[in-house]
C-alpha cells in the first residue's frame, strides 16, 4: 500500500469536485475548493475518521468494498478507480464481466434527479447507487452490507422487504424479477455471477424456485409501481429504465404523475424522508 500516494490521490479527487456536482448543497462559504472530507465521508458511507487517516497517510489499509465505495464517492473513472485499487495495494475488479463501478457520467444523472427517487443497480439487482429521494423511498441500501444490497436476495430471503408493496402486487413482482434474471442468465453464460445468484435463492426459496422452473423471461421495462411508504403511504409510481449496455448496469427512475395524490405525497417524502442525512459509519 502507498500510502503517501493513496493521500495524494484522494485530496486532488476531492478537490476537483463541487457540491452540487455530487447532489450536495454548498451550505456555508467554503475556504478552499472542493468537498469537505465529511462530505466524501458521507458519499461513501464510512466514518469521517476513518477518511481522514487515509489522507493523513496513517489509516488501515481499505478493504475492496471500501474503496469501490471511494471511486463512487469521487467521481472516478475506470481507469482512475484502477489506479486508486493499485495505489491500495490490490487488483482491480476485472472489467469483462459486469462492472460495479458507476461512471461519472451516470452519476452526475443520478445527483441532478433531485425530485425523483432513483437508483442504479445491476443486471442482477445489486443496488449500486441511490439519490436522496431514493433512499427516502427505499431506505439507505448503500448503508447495508453487500450482501443485503442485492433487491432480489432481499425480496426472496428477507420476508421485512416485502412490506414495501401491497401484498396484492407481490406474486406479479416476484415474477417480474425472476424472468428478468432468467434472461440475464442467458445473456451472460460465461460470468459466475447471475448462475450462483440461482443456485442460493432456488436453495432458500420455494416461491423463487417454482418461479424458475416456470421459464419465463422478461427483461425490466417501463412499469408502473405501488409502494406501501411508512411515513407517506400508497405511492403509485412510473417507474422508466435506463439500460448501460458497457456495464450491465440499468439507471431506475420513479416519477409521479402531477396533479395526483402520489405526486403531493411524493413532495411530502422530499421533505420528511430526506432530514435524516448523517453519514453511516464503517
Amino acid at each position: 500500500m502507498n500510502r503517501p500516494e493513496l493521500a495524494d490521490f484522494l485530496r486532488r479527487g476531492r478537490a476537483r469536485l463541487t457540491p452540487s456536482a455530487v447532489g450536495l448543497t454548498a451550505g456555508a462559504r467554503r475556504r478552499t475548493p472542493g468537498l469537505r472530507r465529511e462530505e466524501v465521508a458521507q458519499l461513501a458511507g464510512m466514518s469521517v475518521d476513518y477518511y481522514t487517516r487515509l489522507e493523513q497517510r496513517r489509516g488501515p489499509r481499505p478493504s475492496r468494498q471500501m474503496l469501490a465505495a471511494l471511486a463512487r464517492a469521487l467521481r472516478l473513472t475506470d481507469d482512475e478507480r484502477d489506479h486508486l485499487f493499485h495505489l491500495a495495494g490490490e487488483e482491480p475488479p476485472r472489467r469483462e464481466t459486469a462492472s460495479k463501478h458507476v461512471s461519472p457520467g451516470l452519476l452526475l444523472i443520478l445527483d441532478r434527479l433531485y425530485d425523483a427517487p432513483a437508483q442504479v443497480v445491476t443486471d442482477c439487482g445489486e443496488v449500486l447507487a441511490q439519490n436522496a429521494m431514493g433512499r427516502a423511498l427505499t431506505l439507505d441500501v448503500m448503508s447495508r452490507p453487500r450482501r443485503e444490497r442485492n433487491l432480489l436476495r432481499r425480496y426472496f430471503l428477507d420476508p421485512d422487504a416485502r412490506g414495501l408493496f401491497p401484498e396484492e402486487d407481490r406474486p406479479d413482482h416476484a415474477r417480474a424479477q425472476v424472468a428478468n434474471l432468467r434472461a440475464v442468465t442467458a445473456a451472460r453464460p460465461d460470468d459466475p455471477e447471475p448462475a450462483a445468484l440461482v443456485a442460493e435463492l432456488r436453495a432458500g426459496s420455494e416461491e423463487f424456485a417454482r418461479l424458475w422452473d416456470a421459464h419465463e423471461v422478461a427483461l425490466r421495462h417501463k412499469a408502473t409501481k405501488r409502494f406501501l411508504h411508512p411515513l407517506v403511504g400508497l405511492l403509485e409510481l412510473d417507474c422508466e429504465v435506463l439500460l448501460s449496455h458497457e456495464h450491465h448496469q440499468l439507471l431506475v427512475i420513479h416519477t409521479a404523475r402531477p396533479g395526483t395524490d402520489t405526486h403531493e405525497r411524493l413532495q411530502l417524502l422530499r421533505v420528511l424522508g430526506l432530514q435524516d442525512m448523517s453519514p453511516q459509519t464503517v
